[in-house]
């Protein structure tokens, strides 16, 4: 069983700092700013042959009101969750009444709990250390999260009892990960969020009526119906104009990050507001980045039908381009037809990473180009000999024949849509890569022997003597 580790404190205090070096990445947002972190942040270390897990969470200072109180409960919620808590602590602001709740709390939980003063770097660790011993938690631990000092000394001194059991078990083999990684996009405040919740059966991240909530994407590993799945939550992106934080800007990177790691998209609409243009910028990045689509309309319940023919109308007319994924009218907040949305993702999933053998794809290729010849481009026809697939999410259907370069686009989209059609793909778009075969003499000179040299010397002679001959017989005539 993997340890799980949940990283608690107030805000700023260096929670995701320390997230980060626990699972040598850069997954969690850091900033010298308080609240940054909302949602329960999961992640993956390893320590020595001692594989564990890290929850980073948001900062519980006690006077949490609004939003600040969703961030608690998810905090609290990872206490829980977690066999082992690391209570990190400011040693340079000392102790505070928010540090003296928290300790409060740990203590009726009952839970193996480690008292981690950070931010000791430049300063006396005894110094700092002195005010903490109050809180009665045991012995304070001094380290600098940013630059990593005594912090492999404390896993070491965490993960003791577990490393002791993996000695104990036989080497364990590197499980294939086979999830459907589900990334949620839409603008802020469209109800990607609730949604996931909905997905999940929990409240699992921060929902609350206010644009912004999730500032960072959160991956969330489950299982349904005995298939693996892993919902990415992210922020939602706002046009470049409005964004002004660099916080902001840092999310939006975030979150474009989740969608190239996805194999499936859902991209979230706000119904009530329309297809926007930020819609539009949106679903444009998923097509180019090659992934799986579904697109959901949230937001639907108490929609007049006179407003929902409205929205089905735009969605038909601006939405043309992307009419190979599989549509939904849902109700995150009520579940309407949230369930559904799983036939569509499997299908999406399933066709994105699909296999077709060389023969299956060239049969095709002759099929369709008896169909509908290419153009001929300067008095030659051009010659689409075999297919083969070249990868998948997207799929790639590789092409090869002469003057590829010179087909025109009008008949990429004729293949496009045939190929789509004959092998029945829907839910992700597909790709074609066209190349042309070299001329194998391209570039040779071909060098006569005197036996050649002679004949065509030959039959030089010969043409020059017709052409006198004729001359000739003209004049005489």
């Amino acid at each position: 069983m993997l340890p799980v580790i949940a990283l608690v404190g107030r805000p700023n205090v260096g929670k995701s700092t320390l997230f980060n070096r626990l699972t040598r990445s850069r997954d969690a947002l850091v900033a010298d700013l308080p609240g940054l972190t909302r949602d329960r942040k999961y992640g993956e270390g390893r320590l020595g042959n001692c594989d564990y897990i890290v929850i980073d969470t948001g900062g519980i200072s006690g006077d949490e009101d609004g939003i600040d109180q969703r961030m608690a409960e998810q905090s609290l919620q990872a206490i829980d969750e977690a066999n082992i808590v690391l209570f990190l602590v400011d040693g340079r602001a000392g102790l505070n009444p928010a540090d003296e709740m928290i300790a409060n709390h740990l203590r009726r939980q009952e839970k193996e709990c480690w008292l981690v003063v950070n931010k000791t770097d430049g300063i006396d660790p005894d110094v700092a250390m002195a005010d903490f011993y109050a809180l009665g938690i045991g012995q304070p631990v001094p380290i600098a999260a940013s630059h990593g000092r005594n912090v492999t000394m404390l896993m070491d001194e965490v993960l003791a009892p577990f490393i002791v059991e993996e000695d104990e078990e036989a080497e364990g083999e590197q499980e294939h990960d086979d999830s459907i990684r589900i990334a949620i996009v839409g603008r802020p405040n469209v109800g990607k969020s609730t949604l996931v919740n909905r997905m999940l059966g929990e409240d699992r991240v921060v929902v609350y009526d206010q644009a912004g909530t999730t500032r960072d994407s959160i991956y969330i590993p489950y299982e349904r119906d005995g298939q693996d799945y892993t919902l990415i939550d992210t922020a939602g992106v706002r046009r470049r104009k409005n964004i002004k934080e660099a916080v902001e800007k840092f999310s939006i990177v975030k979150t474009l990050q989740a969608i190239k790691d996805a194999n499936v998209v859902v991209s979230v609409i706000d119904a009530r507001e329309g297809v926007t243009e930020q819609d539009l910028s949106m679903l444009g990045f998923v097509i180019d980045s090659g992934r799986a689509l579904v697109v959901t309309l949230n937001k639907w319940d108490g929609m007049t039908a006179e407003d929902r023919e409205h929205v089905k109308t735009q969605v038909e007319r601006r939405l043309e381009f992307a009419g190979f994924a599989r549509f939904h009218f849902i109700s995150a907040l009520h579940g309407t037809g949230v369930g559904n949305l799983y036939d569509s993702i499997n299908e999406a999933y399933d066709c994105a990473m699909a296999k077709w053998s060389t023969n299956q794809l060239t049969k095709l290729l002759e099929d369709v180009v008896a169909d509908h010849q290419p153009p001929a481009v300067n008095n030659r026809r051009i010659k689409l000999r075999y297919a083969h697939q070249g990868g998948s999410n997207p799929p790639i259907i590789v092409v090869h024949g002469n003057q590829t370069n010179a087909l025109p686009g009008s008949y990429k989209r004729y293949l496009e849509n045939r190929f789509i059609k004959y092998l029945k793909i829907k839910g992700t778009p597909i790709r074609f890569e066209f190349r042309t075969s070299d001329n194998p003499f391209a570039g040779k000179k071909n060098t006569l022997t005197p036996r050649q040299l002679a004949k065509k010397e030959r039959s030089r002679q010969h043409v020059k003597d017709l052409k006198h001959r004729a001359k000739k017989k003209a004049r005489g005539k």
